[in-house]
């Protein structure tokens, strides 16, 4: 790292952190004269009984709200259309994101449309948001997306079968409300998916090109708690310890990505993730470890602080490089993550699916070089894995 190069490092959401987090909710909308407000989530929350604990603390402060559930994972171009006009309609001062990636991001776009109209596509690529949005309060419910304390959304444009990004401080949540108790109703394989996306968060964020001092602190702390209380998280879902260690995990990746980059990881997941609807947390974890190894002669010194923040030491870098992919891969291993071949990719897509990698915005930010046919080359990989 060139120590004596120039970055930007803002912070623009307020994180209140802690068990009983959520339960402040109504307070603060209402210190903040809220008349109004839309909440933002999917189906699967309603149905976990945690969206209660948000609705709680809305009425006893008087807070009037409305409910948008139809956001979909991989949120759809057209799930923020549709929420848009229902917050324009309800004439929402706040949207409330309850959930994971998927909600918070959608709300993310909502807000940009519900007040300069348009269709979101219009705003797709970084800075291109003309004005203030509407303000948003994010209550995550997993440990992974971090999307809450992050400027930036990730939108399907199904039509294209190809997702796009909106990258802007307008759009970071203006309080992020992180409540481990929001977490425990996750299921195992859903605790799995989203801790794995939290640790490729932090490992691309130390390791693109776009790194600095700050991210680089916040990366390899959240590497060591996310390493350190994954498979807890999986195997006890009640443990209040790990749940609390991954969201601060994830929210220590997002801090770091955000103020770096993601890379080829993801450039690779979400060219899965658009084609085929795929989850984003087990698109990036069975990418991750081979991405790693693919990288390794450009990011070796990296890859072996890796290896000491997951509790591996090797007086030897290449030695200590080698063991952090490997720890990568056996984590994603011991938490039942599923492979590659599992997603369904078609040899016919292989082609499709590298152009749409190598033109991801992250990709200049990978440690080593990539044209599409090094991502055809990774890809085939992994098929034949």
């Amino acid at each position: 790292m060139n120590l004596t190069s120039g970055f930007n490092f803002n912070l623009p959401t307020t994180i209140q952190y802690g068990v009983g987090a959520v339960s402040t909710l109504g307070g603060l909308l209402s210190s903040k004269h809220a008349e109004r407000v839309l909440i933002v989530t999917d189906k699967g929350i309603r149905r976990a009984g945690i969206i209660e604990n948000v609705t709680g603390t809305l009425d006893r402060a008087g807070v009037k709200w409305e409910i948008y559930d139809e956001v979909e994972p991989n949120p759809k171009d057209y799930n923020v259309q549709n929420g848009a006009e229902i917050a324009a309609a309800v004439k929402a001062d706040y949207l409330v994101a309850v959930g994971g990636g998927s909600p918070i991001d959608c709300a993310k776009a909502m807000a940009v449309v519900a007040v300069h109209k348009g269709a979101i596509r219009d705003y797709e690529g970084p800075e291109n948001i003309p004005g203030d949005v509407l303000p948003i309060i994010a209550v995550p419910s997993t440990a992974g997306s971090a999307s809450e304390v992050t400027f930036s959304a990730v939108i399907t444009d199904v039509a294209r079968k190809y997702k796009f990004s909106l990258r802007s401080t307008r759009i970071a949540p203006e309080v992020a409300l992180c409540d481990p108790e929001m977490t425990v109703a996750m299921p195992a394989a859903l605790t799995a998916a989203t801790g794995m996306d939290a640790l490729t968060h932090a490992v691309e964020g130390y390791t693109a090109l776009a790194s600095n001092a700050l991210a680089d602190a916040a990366a390899l702390h959240a590497i060591e708690l996310i390493s350190g209380n994954l498979k807890t998280a999986v195997a006890d879902g009640s443990n209040m310890a790990a749940r609390a260690g991954m969201l601060l995990g994830s929210i220590l990746g997002g801090i770091a990505f955000s103020h770096s980059d993601v890379a080829s990881v993801h450039c690779i997941a979400e060219a899965l993730g658009g084609m085929y609807d795929a989850p984003h947390g087990v698109c990036n974890a069975v990418v991750l470890p081979e991405m790693m190894a693919y990288n390794m002669a450009y990011c070796r010194d990296k890859y072996a602080r890796i290896a000491v923040a997951m509790g591996i030491y090797e007086d030897d870098p290449d030695a200590g490089a080698r063991k952090a992919v490997d720890a990568v891969r056996q984590l994603a291993a011991d938490i039942n993550l599923p492979r590659f071949r599992d997603i369904g990719v078609r040899e016919a897509d292989v082609e499709r699916l590298a152009e749409n990698s190598a033109i991801n915005g992250s990709n200049v930010d990978n440690p080593r070089p990539m044209a599409k046919a090094d991502y055809v080359k990774v890809l085939r990989s992994m098929m034949n894995a």
